[in-house]
């Protein structure tokens, strides 16, 4: 393509000659002019002087603007959906810990008023303010699953620890640990003594509970009832098996309640105090044994907690 350039201030004519890849780029450039110009003038319409826009160009930005913020709220919902779920799993997490929290200061005996897991705790302190830093989405996100783990991780121990106190208070209810008469008084206790009968020095395996006849004789632990009859020397009695090689007698029993093979629990009522057997008059003769071998109740009955 050959251009020729005519002027009065030139003595001769000029002539130009552009190749292919001359053309494409003036007409590459030509374009972009032509686009930049366009773009400039909506924008310009847009920005300083929408009155002048027509009515269909109005509606159409309205609809794309609209369109855009529709979908800006339904990933702002989705969002706060999938967050407010969340947050619901920590409530009903942080509900079963109250709960648990509340069982094992029951089971430890401390005062309800020490710790109230109806209520927030208290808080407070001087105020130390730092530049405020905003947290996004995504860190939002991980200090959930981070505070999730380790509620889950807390509520796993308490477990634990709610199943050993449970344990600990069912060996506790397993022991010898309440008296097996309320009303009466030691009238012979654990050890060497004076025979009523032979005059001999002997032993005295239990202690004697001097009481009315009829009074009422209590378990003193749980257990399961391993003998209920006569026997010469205690008279009528009853033995218990408590486990792990405890065993508690009561002898000299005016009337027996109990069967063997059945389960009585601490407190309950098993026979009532009388005279029967080797004995001088109405009392319960009480006994503990472990692994067979005989040992001072009162001990028991003195460290025991009921």
């Amino acid at each position: 393509m050959n251009i020729i350039l005519v002027s009065n201030r030139l003595v001769k004519t000029r002539s130009i000659t552009l190749g292919a890849w001359q053309i494409m780029f003036l007409l590459l450039l030509l374009s972009g002019l032509m686009l930049g110009a366009a773009f400039t003038l909506q924008y310009t319409l847009v920005r300083f002087a929408p009155e002048g826009l027509s009515d269909e160009i109005r509606t159409l930005l309205s609809e794309v603007q609209s369109d855009e913020q529709q979908k800006q709220q339904f990933y702002l919902h989705s969002s706060l959906d999938a967050m407010a779920v969340r947050v619901g799993q920590m409530q009903a997490q942080v509900q079963r810990l109250d709960a648990l929290g509340a069982r094992l200061a029951k089971l430890t005996g401390m005062k309800p008023e020490e710790f109230q897991f109806s209520q927030p705790p208290a808080q407070g302190g001087p105020l130390v303010v730092f530049p405020e830093q905003k947290m996004s989405e995504n860190g939002l996100d991980q200090q959930l699953d981070r505070l999730s783990h380790v509620v889950n991780d807390r509520s796993d121990k308490l477990l634990a620890l709610e199943t050993m106190l449970l344990q600990n208070q069912l060996s506790r209810k397993l022991l010898p640990s309440i008296p097996p008469v309320h009303e009466g008084f030691y009238s012979s206790n654990f050890g060497w003594r004076i025979d009523p009968f032979t005059g001999a020095n002997a032993m005295h395996e239990g202690v004697d509970f001097v009481a009315d006849a009829g009074t009422p004789i209590y378990a003193s632990a749980g257990g399961v009832v391993a003998y209920a009859s006569y026997q010469p020397d205690y008279g009528n009695m009853v033995e218990i098996d408590h486990g792990n090689d405890i065993v508690t007698r009561y002898g000299h029993a005016s009337k027996l309640l109990v069967k063997v093979g059945q389960v009585v629990r601490r407190g309950e009522k098993i026979a009532e105090v009388g005279s029967t057997g080797r004995s001088t008059g109405n009392h319960l003769h009480f006994e503990v044994r472990y692994k067979g071998i005989a040992q001072n109740p009162v001990r028991f009955l003195q460290k025991a907690t009921s």
